[in-house]
């Protein structure tokens, strides 16, 4: 991966994680459920990792704050979701996202 600091824009790792197959844009229904933007599949968290992710900040307003997940499901599909952080954050992407985390590090601690 390239270093994180020379990708200052959303765009440009947007672009990266195209290129890397992350292709899919994915959004949470209203229940809970984390869909590509066709709605033709629905994961729960149980079915998603979280490959990365990439926080940004606005450089004059710091209402432009945003993170930007790369996950994978697992029946293989590669995309991302978005959403801001702080106060406009989207409950249900950061509800289903908390979920995901937690379960990783459950997963973690299986393994000691």
């Amino acid at each position: 991966m390239q270093d994180k600091v020379e990708e200052r824009s959303l765009v440009n790792v947007l672009n990266r994680l195209r290129k890397d197959g992350y292709k899919y844009d994915f959004k949470v229904s209203q229940d809970g459920r984390m869909c590509t933007m066709e709605e033709k599949d629905y994961f729960t968290p149980e079915q998603v990792r979280i490959v990365d992710h990439y926080r940004f900040e606005g450089e004059s307003d710091p209402d432009d704050m945003s993170i930007l997940y790369a996950l994978e499901t697992n029946n293989g599909l590669k995309g991302t979701i978005s959403n801001s952080y702080g106060p406009y954050a989207d409950e249900n992407v950061d509800t289903f996202l908390k979920q995901v985390e937690d379960l990783g590090k459950n997963l973690d601690k299986k393994d000691k």
